[in-house]
């Protein structure tokens, strides 16, 4: 018997296969009354399948007019981006975000331009923190980063 996690996956994976572009925009709201459930259930079902491992990249924002936004990732860069998404982790000095930027930049993932505008906004400048607090945040910032560039390479493959 399917729960209404498997109900609601199933529903958003059909709007995704269903998009031109392999990216829905759906609101938290609108999916709790649809399914008769508490938004939270919304929240669990994204966070645990549809995660960059099994494929998918996830922005959302909160607050009136919020939405989340799902994004198919193509299978060439799920691997990928899965390894680098392990080796930012929950936290990250600047010399190792630095190296992989680097990396990628070398690689051809990134332009100049983008691996210059990664390592302003991970450098200690920019994240006027103490330690730890600076190396979570620039975790946090570097992983959103890296999976927002490979979702939108996906398509240009």
């Amino acid at each position: 018997m399917k729960t209404i996690s498997d109900v609601i996956e199933m529903y958003l994976c059909e709007l995704l296969s269903r998009s031109d572009d392999g990216m829905i925009e759906v609101q938290r709201s609108e999916l709790s009354e649809l399914f008769s459930c508490v938004p939270s259930q919304i929240n669990y079902v994204i966070a645990t399948r549809f995660t960059p491992p099994r494929g998918y990249l996830v922005e959302s924002k909160r607050g009136g007019g919020g939405y989340i936004r799902i994004k198919r990732i193509a299978s060439q860069h799920i691997n990928e981006i899965s390894q680098l998404l392990r080796a930012v982790g929950d936290s990250i000095p600047q010399k190792e975000a630095e190296g992989i930027i680097w990396r990628l930049e070398s690689d051809g993932v990134l332009s100049q331009r983008e691996a210059s505008l990664l390592r302003v906004a991970v450098s200690r400048e920019t994240l006027l923190l103490p330690l730890p607090e600076r190396d979570i945040l620039r975790a946090r910032l570097l992983s959103l980063m890296l999976a927002t560039v490979y979702g939108y390479r996906s398509n240009d493959s």
